[in-house]
């Protein structure tokens, strides 16, 4: 990471006076080829966070089964995801644009990870940003399209996102990203992102506390007892 240590983002003002802990940042991904945009956008992006101060992990979903919703939930790839899933504060998806939607595989990715495990919500409350990129001109299908997925998972997906054109130009033969308005807006988007966990994390019950669950779990007054 010695080509970022001069960046101006290295640390968002006031940071350092919010939680004692990294901000724990789950970035997935959504192609399996070797040279994949999507995958190396999402590793510029864990590069960013990480000198801006956050804890990344990346989920590889090379092996990840084609989602059934049966036995295979058993499966370690799906389980490794799950584990990841309830480990992290916040989210970044990056997806290839692939016939006006986000790839087969991201979809997987999201329809493996439950509204619920037992009593724990692994998703809901939590920042999301997405990211997409394109093989031809600048195209927004992918990350609306995710974005419909993060309001499904109930995470809280920032307003700012990155869509990449013609990616094949922005990337150096090392795999890191050229400096372009692309790259100036990843920066933005994850800075974005670093800003919204900060602020929700430590109030996470507060933003995902509901009235029809409270209702449900209220005790029954007895009229007879009162009358």
């Amino acid at each position: 990471m010695d080509y970022l240590q001069n960046e101006t983002f290295n640390l968002i003002p006031g940071q350092d006076q919010l939680s004692d802990h990294k901000p724990r940042v789950l970035i997935l991904y959504g192609s399996l080829r070797d040279t994949s945009y999507s995958r190396l956008a999402a590793e510029e992006a864990g590069k960013i966070l990480e000198t801006m101060g956050a804890e990344v992990k990346f989920y590889n979903p090379k092996g990840l089964p084609q989602f059934d919703n049966n036995g295979s939930a058993a499966h370690p790839k799906v389980q490794e995801l799950r584990e990841l899933v309830q480990w992290s504060e916040a989210q970044v998806w990056s997806s290839p644009e692939i016939h006006g939607n986000m790839s087969g595989v991201m979809k997987s990715q999201i329809d493996w990870i439950p509204l619920s495990i037992g009593a724990v919500r692994p998703t809901q409350g939590k920042v999301l940003a997405v990211m997409q990129v394109t093989g031809g001109s600048q195209s927004f299908n992918a990350v609306n399209n995710m974005r419909i997925l993060g309001r499904w998972m109930r995470m809280l997906t920032i307003p700012n996102q990155s869509s990449v054109a013609k990616a094949y130009n922005e990337f150096n033969t090392d795999g890191t990203m050229k400096d372009s308005s692309y790259r100036s807006r990843i920066v933005d988007v994850m800075e974005e992102l670093m800003r919204f966990t900060h602020l929700t994390r430590d109030k996470l019950e507060f933003f995902v506390d509901r009235y029809s669950e409270r209702k449900k779990e209220a005790p029954v007054v007895s009229l007879k007892a009162c009358c």
